[in-house]
């Protein structure tokens, strides 16, 4: 599956004015908001849509926007709090399981893009965080249309999961691997098969290519092969990310969310790149 996604280039309309917090929940939905503004990003696809794919943000986190594929044709849901067409009559153990399971209260499975294989690894407490953050969000009604889906869904993304816990932030490496893995980072950084299939053994060797408004764009080989980000300087690789700029000036396309990974602090950015410097190194995958 491809991931076709618009750049979201005004974050902070994104950001509810009322999401304020005092006492115990505080700390919980400063992290929410710190991981749906940063790596986790889930705004780069559940952001409002115009006709013409521009974001409205006005309407905040309330979906439409349309993954248009061979295999399916898929409409980004509303996840804000409304209650007939958002999220609001869910509990948070519903939720949960939608995000990290890929399992609708109604027990139908959520199909792509949808990189649930990646949500899999969302630690419980930032699990909790990250709902905490979309119920505070003001609830928007706008009715989505159903995905249509010209493939099998998978019956599971797998068993039942029952506690997940992210590695010490003191291990960096794996803390990145994990910020990585949340991230969805090798969603689109990693080649896939000719079912569509990611090709794990080349992890990160890039090559996909994603079609849009603005033309067409391939992802990046991120491991350190003398193709991909070998002789990248750490603050190259950090501006590409943050700022969505090549080492030589030209800025990148869509479907990369700059807009919200320039949130991502110094230290997640140091994790993400001492994972990223430890990845077998690959060929770039992609043809150009």
């Amino acid at each position: 599956m491809r991931i076709h996604a618009f750049l979201v280039v005004a974050l902070m309309a994104l950001v509810s004015p009322h999401v304020a917090a005092a006492g115990p929940e505080a700390a919980l939905l400063e992290r929410g908001k710190y991981l749906m503004n940063g790596v986790v990003a889930c705004g780069n696809c559940h952001v409002a849509r115009g006709e013409k794919g521009e974001p409205l943000f006005d309407k905040g986190l309330s979906g439409g926007m349309v993954f248009d594929e061979p295999a399916f044709k898929a409409y980004a849901s509303n996840i804000t709090p409304d209650p007939e067409t958002g999220i609001g009559k869910w509990t948070d153990a519903q939720l949960a399981k939608a995000i990290r399971e890929g399992v609708r209260p109604d027990n139908s499975i959520i199909g792509p893009p949808m990189p649930i294989e990646f949500y899999r690894h969302l630690s419980d407490e930032d699990l909790k965080a990250v709902i905490a953050y979309l119920r505070a969000q003001p609830p928007v009604k706008n009715m989505v249309q159903r995905s249509t889906f010209h493939m099998p869904l998978p019956p599971t993304y797998g068993p039942p999961l029952k506690t997940v816990k992210a590695p010490p932030a003191s291990n960096q490496r794996a803390y990145g691997e994990y910020l990585a893995q949340i991230g969805h980072c090798m969603e689109c950084h990693t080649p896939r098969d000719g079912k569509g299939m990611l090709q794990h053994a080349r992890l990160g060797a890039g090559g996909q290519v994603f079609k849009g408004p603005w033309g067409e764009s391939v992802s990046r080989n991120l491991t350190p092969h003398p193709s991909g980000l070998k002789d990248w300087t750490d603050a190259q690789i950090i501006k590409a990310v943050r700022d969505g700029v090549d080492r030589d000036g030209k800025p990148y396309r869509p479907p990369m969310g700059f807009g919200f990974y320039k949130n991502i602090s110094d230290a997640d950015m140091g994790a993400l790149l001492a994972y990223l410097r430890s990845l077998q190194p690959q060929a770039f995958a992609g043809g150009k």
